[in-house]
């Protein structure tokens, strides 16, 4: 950016060199942008009265004299991020860096649709706010995740097989109308809605791998998905259909009727929801995902044997995944990630990939865990409010 003027060095711009640590003192921004001292202190000024910036104590400069670093100010504002399973939800209220300051569990049936289902989430933000001893003007967004394909422009979801009924509603109108509704005090605010895989991917590529620049995560709970995070962003295709690998159709399972109503689909035969079929038809009486993963805790032997075989036909689809994508970083999470399903993918996908595709690759598990989509919710809402652009459009309104 050295050189650069104008739009291309607005507060914006500032914003985002401070954010990065490319450029954290006034100098090192003079020398970034190109723009003068007065130039470089007239649109930090509006970052100070905005309250985004703060100064801190750095290191000396060449004249030994201290330096102010300048810093993104994460504690300014809030975010409220809501992940929404097939059987359950979680909200979170979370600092701009991520940090959750309060989190609510519940029983939640997405088949109950939408209005019910955003209804009741929004009931939860009031309390959680109070909790976490923020104010309602201090949400500057919601991050919404859900269990279905979503197109990203337009924040509603497309044709998603376990989310009867939200086919094309919009998710983000509601939920915002849910906060102000909710909350006494509220002010209607951005919310940005992705799949749940998606957010999931971002949330810990950015907490636990920030320098690998080809990610993949695979969910395996009620249903499986991928999200892919390439060069810091996620993919996330043409209308938001990438990673649904789910729905990849294996050659020898034309009897598995899955979700979508297609049949031999690979959640059909190793998602959450096949393996509860496939327990309960044993003797183990089990529905959901989250009951597989309470017996695979329990050390159930049957559980343990078809999470292994669940992740060896996974593993067949990710041979593909990685073969094309070369990512660095394969994590596996959802009810499903653990020793034995694991143990199933890298057996197939060491036994059939070549060794040049897997010679750099860490096959693991979850670090953030249930966690992880709330994190990379916040974090979507985040690098969307403080773009360049959607930074220097708010601080104009703010003038």
């Amino acid at each position: 950016m050295a050189g650069s003027t104008g739009t291309q060095a607005s507060a914006g711009h500032l914003l985002q060199l401070i954010r990065s640590g490319r450029a954290t003192t006034r100098g090192e921004l003079q020398v970034a942008t190109g723009l003068s001292r007065s130039t470089v202190g007239h649109r930090l000024d509006q970052l100070f009265r905005a309250g985004w910036v703060r100064g801190s104590a750095g290191s000396t400069s060449t004249g030994g004299r201290p330096s102010a670093r300048l810093e993104f100010d994460p504690g300014h504002a809030v975010v409220l991020a809501v992940n929404l399973e097939t059987r359950h939800g979680r909200a979170a209220v979370l600092d701009l860096a991520g940090t959750p300051m309060a989190e609510h569990t519940a029983p939640l049936d997405i088949a109950d649709g939408p209005e019910r289902v955003l209804d009741e989430v929004g009931g939860w933000f009031g309390p959680l706010l109070e909790r976490a001893g923020s104010d309602p003007g201090r949400v500057c967004g919601i991050g919404l995740s859900v269990p279905g394909p979503v197109d990203w422009e337009s924040g509603q979801a497309v044709q998603p097989p376990i989310m009867p009924g939200w086919d094309r509603y919009p998710i983000g109108e509601r939920a915002r109308r849910a906060f102000t509704e909710k909350v006494a005090g509220a002010t209607p605010v951005p919310v940005l809605v992705d799949n749940d895989a998606n957010l999931m991917a971002y949330g810990e590529q950015r907490a636990g791998y920030p320098d690998c620049s080809a990610f993949v995560l695979v969910k395996v709970s009620t249903g499986i998905g991928a999200g892919v995070v390439v060069g810091g962003e996620i993919y996330r295709g043409i209308d938001g259909g990438a990673g649904d690998i789910g729905h990849i159709r294996l050659h020898d399972r034309p009897d598995a009727l899955c979700m979508c109503g297609s049949y031999g689909c690979l959640a059909a035969v190793a998602s959450g929801r096949a393996l509860a079929r496939d327990l309960s038809a044993a003797g183990r009486p089990a529905t959901s995902g989250s009951d597989v993963r309470g017996l695979l805790a329990e050390g159930d032997p049957t559980a343990v044997r078809m999470a292994r075989d669940a992740g060896r036909r996974v593993g067949e689809v990710l041979v593909t995944v990685v073969t094309l994508l070369n990512p660095g970083v394969l994590m596996v999470g959802g009810d499903l990630a653990g020793v034995p399903f694991l143990t199933g993918v890298r057996e197939l996908l060491y036994q059939r990939a070549l060794p040049r595709t897997t010679a750099n690759l860490q096959v693991v598990t979850s670090r953030l865990g249930d966690r992880a989509s709330l994190v990379g919710a916040a974090a979507m809402v985040v690098e969307s409010l403080y773009s360049p652009e959607r930074a220097d459009a708010r601080l104009t309104a703010l003038a």
